[in-house]
């Protein structure tokens, strides 16, 4: 791995892809589902094309955009060599942070645990939003036919992700008891 490169360096240079793409658009594509799987900074994001393309891993060019010219990046040779060898380099387990799971853990320490669940009713909402986004990201796989079977996947283990929220928030309900009366 290149040590002019970090994690977000290769999201962005993935994102690129094949058919390239603006800071705009590489933002959009994060925001629609790309939290499941990797967190940046919308300003991170919009910083890393620049910088990426100083370094060589993409080209730029202007493009005409509704109301003013558009940077539209596209991978360099240098930038698909970089991708390929960092896909050879083994995964590691994702680092997670997770407020919730310290929020049962120190549930020992509530006067009522029960208002822990009344701290996990907002992640429902949270899933069911991811839930959405997948559903949407799912409807435009066919304007990615070069990525079909890998956004397939990725899907797939977004479903698991919020699947097993889902079940263990249950399993905290059952343990923890019925919510706390405000």
């Amino acid at each position: 791995m290149s040590t002019d490169l970090t994690g977000l360096s290769y999201v962005v240079l993935n994102l690129v892809g094949r058919n390239g793409a603006g800071p705009h658009d590489l933002v959009g594509m994060a925001r629609r589902g790309q939290r499941l799987y990797w967190a940046g900074a919308e300003s991170k994001i919009y910083a890393q094309p620049k910088r990426l393309a100083e370094l060589g891993y993409l080209t730029s060019e202007k493009t005409p955009g509704k109301t003013r010219e558009r940077t539209h990046y596209r991978l360099t040779e240098k930038g698909v060599h970089a991708v390929q060898a960092w896909l050879a380099l083994p995964s590691r387990f994702p680092r997670i942070q997770s407020e919730a799971a310290i929020r049962v853990q120190a549930s020992d320490l509530a006067e009522d645990p029960r208002v822990i669940l009344e701290s996990l009713r907002p992640l429902r909402d949270d899933i069911a939003e991811l839930e959405a986004i997948l559903d949407e990201s799912e409807r435009r796989e066919p304007q990615f036919p070069h990525r079909r079977r890998q956004l397939r996947l990725l899907h797939s283990l977004g479903r698991r992700i919020l699947r097993a929220h889902l079940e263990w928030i249950e399993e905290v309900e059952q343990e923890l008891g019925p919510p706390a009366s405000p």
